[in-house]
């Protein structure tokens, strides 16, 4: 992409004339009249309380691996009963890992079971699921369609999005998993480090002797987490637990600044916090500065 400018964003403020002004990583400074936030997830990842006192190499969280191939060869617990949980395992297993266990907070593993229903359902699976492929049978067509779903009632939209984005594991995971062992109905009490070893309590009692505490335990939005936002525009950006409340075009109440992906999701629904929700966002956002900005295009900055 020959506009693309690769220099980090390390602070993001209004600009005394209007608009918004950018520090860059190189020490010099941008500005927009509208600026997008499309950053991710990355700074907010959830790792439980508790286990501060840890050395950084014995914890993780699964967001910070791109190779498990490092874990070969030693005893791993992975907490969580999600897709990044049971995905880890089953890479670290193929990479080699001597052992590995998943402790499932639940009594019982959610597996998806979507592609054998809809070979079942036979024509009528496209027709049920929507291609976005979020959400059970009778829901994906309504999380498909964000402007409709954020005229539900709050409780409706809450309880929707959560039977949506469950921890679940898909079955192309699921039969790569060998002999990982899984072990449901039990949570992760505390750690301590005696000697070379992790012993990790389990509430059940019992106790594990691993090398690596590994968290996949997913991802709390907030987006005053984004470290380059400044105080200023936090204060004046209206917020729900963490989630910008977003407007016509994904605007938040700080006019001009727009937040796609997750950030998103409290205001149009869970499928935003997917690939296969951008095309909402692309559209809605193209809708919105075609329609209201006369701005020439200004290169995107990596934030």
């Amino acid at each position: 992409m020959p506009d693309l400018d690769e220099r980090a964003v390390t602070a993001l403020e209004r600009a005394p004339g209007g608009g918004f002004s950018l520090d860059l990583d190189d020490g010099t400074r941008a500005s927009a009249r509208r600026v997008v936030i499309a950053c991710g997830i990355a700074p907010f990842e959830r790792i439980p309380a508790g286990f501060e006192h840890l050395p950084a190499e014995r914890i993780s969280h699964t967001a910070h691996h791109r190779d498990l191939q490092a874990f070969a060869g030693q005893r791993v617990a992975v907490l969580g009963g999600g897709q990044s949980a049971f995905e880890s395992a089953a890479l670290m297993r193929e990479r080699g890992a001597a052992q590995v266990e998943v402790l499932v907070r639940k009594s019982a593993v959610v597996w998806l079971r979507g592609h054998g229903v809809k070979k079942i359902l036979g024509r009528l699976g496209p027709i049920v699921y929507a291609p976005t492929d979020v959400g059970p049978l009778w829901y994906s067509r309504l999380v498909e369609k964000p402007d409709l779903f954020r005229r539900l009632p709050r409780n409706a939209q809450n309880r929707i999005a959560a039977r949506s984005i469950r921890p679940a594991c898909s079955h192309f995971v699921r039969v790569r998993l060998g002999e990982v062992a899984i072990s449901t109905g039990v949570e992760v009490l505390g750690a301590q480090l005696e000697g070379e070893e992790l012993r990790v309590s389990l509430s059940d009692g019992s106790v594990r002797e691993v090398d690596h505490l590994m968290f996949g335990t997913g991802y709390k939005v907030d987006v005053a987490r984004y470290p380059f936002l400044g105080e200023g525009i936090l204060a004046d950006m209206r917020r729900v637990d963490g989630y910008p409340v977003l407007g016509r075009g994904l605007e938040s109440s700080v006019s001009g600044l727009h937040l796609v992906g997750a950030p998103a999701a409290w205001s149009f629904g869970p499928i935003n916090r997917f690939v296969s929700g951008s095309w909402f966002a692309g559209r809605a956002l193209a809708r919105e500065i075609a329609g209201r900005s006369s701005a020439r295009p200004l290169g995107g900055v990596r934030a």
